[in-house]
Parts: C-alpha cells; sequence; structure tokens
C-alpha cells in the first residue's frame, strides 16, 4: 500500500482519508436516496445500473490505493472516473425522464485532481 507523503499538510494513511473519496462515499449515499423515488419499473433497469455505477467509483478509489504501484493506482483511477461519467450520463437520463430535477454533486473535479497530482508526485511506502 502506497501514500503520498503530504497532500497539504496532512498525511494519507488510508484511502479514506483521500478527499475524494470522500466525496464519491457521500455520491453514493445520494444516489440511493434520490433513485429510492424513481418509478418502481425502473427498479432493474436505471436504478441498479446508477447505483452500480456509483458504488464502483469509490470502490476502485480504494482497491487502487491498496494497489503496490503508482500505476496500479492511477489505473483504478482511471475506472473510477469511467465509473463517474456513468453515474453523470444516467443522472441526465433521470433528468431528462423527470425522475429528478436537481444536478448530483460533483466528484470528478477531485478525482481528476488527484489524478494529475498523482502523475507528478512521488509516492512512497506507507510503514
Amino acid at each position: 500500500m502506497f501514500m503520498l507523503r503530504t497532500v497539504g499538510m496532512m498525511r494519507i494513511h488510508s484511502f479514506r482519508d483521500l478527499l475524494v473519496w470522500q466525496r464519491a462515499i457521500e455520491l453514493v449515499e445520494l444516489v440511493y436516496t434520490t433513485s429510492r423515488n424513481w418509478p418502481k419499473v425502473e427498479t432493474y433497469g436505471l436504478v441498479s445500473q446508477v447505483r452500480r455505477a456509483a458504488v464502483s467509483v469509490p470502490s476502485n478509489i480504494a482497491e487502487g490505493h491498496g494497489r503496490a504501484t503508482r500505476g496500479e493506482f492511477l489505473h483504478h483511477l482511471g475506472i473510477a472516473y469511467g465509473s463517474l461519467m456513468e453515474v453523470e450520463t444516467q443522472i441526465v437520463l433521470a433528468q431528462r425522464l423527470g425522475y429528478i430535477t436537481n444536478a448530483i454533486a460533483d466528484t470528478g473535479r477531485p478525482l481528476h485532481g488527484l489524478s494529475r497530482a498523482l502523475s507528478r508526485k512521488k509516492l512512497t511506502p506507507s510503514p
């Protein structure tokens, strides 16, 4: 497992310390509570699909953080970003179908920022 030496003035010891993971968890909670009120006909369609895509975002961040190399971490962040794009697309569909009227939280910026930072910074093994 690897950690960033510092992010600002904070050490990262666990994926739980990553702001992007915390925001992704909030996104999952929001997707679950919002999709709870969608039509029953969507239970095995759009509801299931958006929930699985949303859960994939923090899951891949956590899995990547637990991998042995920076390259593997970046790979999983890429997968997480792809899942986030799936969620955004499904939210647009839900809005167009009249299931929701508001936008869901922005997780993309911190995820993209972490990927850029990891591409530039050196990671060191955690003790």
